[in-house]
């Protein structure tokens, strides 16, 4: 059933009028127009589209996760948004290869009119990376110093006082904190855990002792990482060995929300960590697809500049390349896998703590 008053037309909804007249090739202003000019206007316009969405869902996302409660029926909502976000990703991810459809030398036909402009100043990517977690505090040292000086007076203020808002990182950190099943009446998950993860480990240090074939060298080399891989496990349950390597950046997360996340990701299959499982998933694809368009957006850089510097200042393909490596936001929950324990190997849970986490009916 209609329920407009007024009929909508297609062009005039979509404002296609506006939309379509908004590609002005700065060549143009100096003789002939760089026919490839056009195809870069559009995919930079066509990214920042998708930008807005994303932060459209993100805001969303953040608006919940703001609350001191988050429903479980919330969840689903959740996990729903942030799955179109990375849908969107790939879309971007997948766009670049229309992008590389332009030669280096069509590049140079008009690049060296579009100084000083450069991705530096989209502040819709700013957001999108600030509001996920990624501040100034952060970032790679360059970028530290030089975030903010590419940008007008009034860009600049913005994103500096979006930096003091809380982002979704933090408000995942304390959701996390809140999960009430870490303790358990007189239940010790984590005596238990340990036993098994020790367990795990001596076996894993008897199968390098006992290889004949392998050079002492590299025995020598496996055994070193395996107690490393020790003292990560031992840091994890002991709050004055965790907080230190929290300083010298090897954790993100608190303690606690590490814990938490651990928890779910170990008993993901039951039907209360379904959905909180979901949503950790989400945050690291998401986190990995920021890494991959990064990437990929380094190697374009390298086939069209070379070594040169960009058109902002950075030293182009060689910055890229490191803010790849550098600029994460979830590298907590990739290194999850690290404490991950085989299915057959979990610690079985107390009945009460299992029918809690489980769907039940409790009759009369």
């Amino acid at each position: 059933m209609q329920k407009n008053q007024k009929p909508c037309y297609y062009g005039d909804y979509l404002q296609l009028d506006q939309l379509l007249n908004a590609q002005a090739p700065e060549s143009a202003n100096y003789g002939a127009e760089a026919h490839d000019e056009t195809l870069f206007i559009i995919v930079h316009q066509v990214y920042e589209l998708w930008f807005k969405q994303i932060l459209h869902e993100l805001k969303a996302v953040l608006a919940v996760f703001a609350e001191e409660e988050v429903k479980d029926e919330q969840l689903t909502g959740i996990v729903h948004k942030l799955k179109r976000v990375i849908s969107i990703q790939q879309l971007l991810n997948q766009q670049i290869a229309v992008m590389e459809t332009m030669t280096p030398q069509d590049f140079m036909s008009f690049r060296d009119y579009l100084v000083p402009a450069s991705g530096f100043q989209s502040v819709q990517f700013k957001m999108l990376e600030i509001g996920l977690g990624l501040k100034s505090d952060y970032r790679i040292d360059f970028d530290k110093n030089s975030f903010y000086t590419r940008l007008n007076d009034k860009d600049r203020n913005f994103l500096q006082a979006l930096e003091h808002q809380p982002s979704l990182f933090e408000l995942i950190e304390k959701w996390l904190e809140r999960m009430p099943f870490l303790e358990f009446g007189d239940f010790s998950f984590w005596q238990l855990y340990q036993q098994a993860t020790q367990s795990m480990l001596n076996r894993d240090e008897a199968i390098v002792q006992g290889i004949e074939q392998l050079a002492e060298s590299e025995r020598e080399l496996q055994l070193g990482e395996i107690a490393k891989t020790r003292q990560k496990f031992a840091a994890l349950l002991d709050s004055e060995e965790y907080h230190k390597l929290q300083q010298q950046g090897a954790f993100r997360l608190s303690q606690r929300a590490m814990l938490s996340a651990l928890f779910i990701s170990l008993y993901q299959e039951e039907p209360v960590f379904n959905l909180p499982f979901q949503l950790l998933t989400c945050l690291t694809e998401i986190d990995e697809n920021l890494t991959i368009w990064r990437y990929k957006h380094a190697m374009m850089v390298q086939r069209m500049l070379g070594t040169k510097i960009g058109t902002g200042g950075s030293s182009g393909h060689d910055y890229l390349k490191r803010t790849t490596e550098k600029n994460r936001i979830f590298t907590d929950l990739f290194h999850m896998a690290t404490f991950l324990l085989p299915k057959s190997e979990l610690p079985a849970l107390p009945a009460g703590l299992k029918k809690r986490l489980g769907f039940y009916f409790a009759g009369d």
